[in-house]
């Protein structure tokens, strides 16, 4: 058999994969169709390379590990380009007067932030009271970076419910 004669096999039965390995890989990338149609395309491609061991009968299998591994490969290169944090701007706090409306706005937020647990108060304190990086925070509670914006992010949620429940909203 010739070089062409088994590329045209190859390029037959591998086509015959292409829409069962984009439903098999849909659910990994988070139903990104086009996120899939490349790691089937990547799959495809390295079937291709690897025809002449292959034979169709048995290729299933080795596609699908193949492109599962590749929609892996993919995540985690995605998730390693995420972009840098933007760090706080002095604009951000808001203004307060010196007034009894300061003193009333102080005293709900503290009240609110009573009512968060106390690994999700001691980063928010940390981050916005005493205007900490997040870098500096998880060092200093020994923790992951990711679990301090997790921390935060939950932290805000809730304290943004506790100060609604206590009738106070943004303006």
């Amino acid at each position: 058999m010739t070089d062409s004669g088994r590329d045209d096999n190859a390029g037959a039965w591998l086509t015959e994969y292409q829409a069962p390995l984009v439903g098999f890989v849909l659910p990994m990338v988070n139903g990104d169709l086009q996120a899939a149609e490349d790691v089937v395309q990547e799959t495809m491609l390295r079937g291709w390379q690897h025809a002449g061991e292959l034979c169709a009968e048995h290729a299933g299998g080795w596609l699908h590990t193949v492109a599962r591994n590749v929609a892996i490969s993919t995540y985690h290169r995605r998730r390693r380009a995420r972009p840098r944090e933007v760090p706080l701007d002095e604009t951000t706090a808001p203004a307060t007067s010196d007034g009894a409306d300061g003193v009333v706005d102080a005293l709900l937020i503290a009240s609110a932030l009573n009512a968060l647990n106390a690994d999700q108060r001691r980063v928010i304190v940390e981050l916005f009271y005493n205007r900490r990086p997040v870098t500096e925070v998880a060092a200093m509670l020994a923790i992951p970076e990711g679990t301090v914006r997790s921390r935060c992010f939950y932290g805000l949620r809730a304290l943004r419910r506790a100060l609604e429940e206590q009738g106070y909203t943004r303006t």
